[in-house]
């Protein structure tokens, strides 16, 4: 029995399915729940149906670049694992790097089915859930603390901690796109040689792609009234970001 054959038998599907549908369960009694007390608070049944609907439509697109990454991830990964983590917690551009991350650290030389043992699984899968758990912890040691602050910073007048949320969530973001382009660069310009810029392009290329596709909707939705487009933007970068990879690819 093959590696693969194993991460996608009925014991991980029966635990990974497990957790994903007691997930579903608890939103649908969530969204129950809200719509009860929408009732109860007098809400126009009619437009909490828009609502909902809306909401539905808005999903289906960011969805498919979700579904997209568990297809990547499932040739090395099997099914289950990937399905759980984009499910319930991972995202997909932190499980990817991650997975990759890990690999190379147990000396795969790439993540793939023909490199994988389970020694190697079990420490992609530790990495991958270390590594996003401590969000979920952190928020709920801290968050009523810091809801607090929140809250009492606008009779103060300083809004110090709102401040510090965005220009900490705006440094971060900054810092994973410069580790991401840094080793495009890095695998750009070192290529056989030191500077012989004969390196692979491609990454800097897609990302190039991909980050004009995304001035592109941020332009509509806030300059041409297209509002709705936000929704969709990053997945349509990312599909177009893909797509721009395999002609890349099959044009060189």
């Amino acid at each position: 029995m093959t590696i693969l054959s194993q991460l996608n038998g009925p014991a991980i599907y029966a635990v990974c399915g497990g957790i994903v549908a007691f997930v579903a369960v608890i939103c649908v009694v969530f969204m129950i729940r809200a719509w009860r007390a929408g009732v109860a608070l007098g809400m126009d049944k009619t437009k909490m149906r828009r609502v909902i609907t809306s909401s539905v439509t808005f999903t289906i697109l960011p969805s498919i670049g979700i579904l997209l990454g568990v297809i990547a991830l499932s040739g090395s990964l099997g099914t289950p694992w990937p399905w759980l983590r984009l499910s319930v917690v991972g995202a997909l551009h932190y499980e990817t790097q991650v997975a990759q991350a890990a690999a190379e650290q147990v000396g795969m030389s790439s993540l793939s089915a023909a490199e994988m043992t389970p020694r190697a699984f079990t420490t992609i899968a530790l990495l991958m859930s270390v590594c996003i758990i401590w969000g979920m912890l952190l928020s709920t040691l801290f968050s009523k603390r810091y809801l607090k602050k929140l809250g009492g910073s606008g009779s103060s007048g300083g809004g110090g901690a709102a401040g510090f949320g965005d220009k900490a969530m705006t440094a971060m973001f900054i810092g994973l796109i410069c580790a991401y382009v840094g080793s495009y660069i890095g695998g750009f310009v070192s290529g056989e040689g030191l500077f012989t810029f004969s390196g692979d392009w491609t990454p800097l290329a897609v990302a190039g792609v991909s980050a004009l596709t995304m001035a592109g909707c941020v332009y509509l939705s806030e300059k041409k009234g297209m509002a709705w487009l936000e929704s969709f933007s990053i997945a349509g970068s990312m599909l177009v970001g893909m797509a721009a990879a395999v002609l890349l690819r099959l044009a060189v």
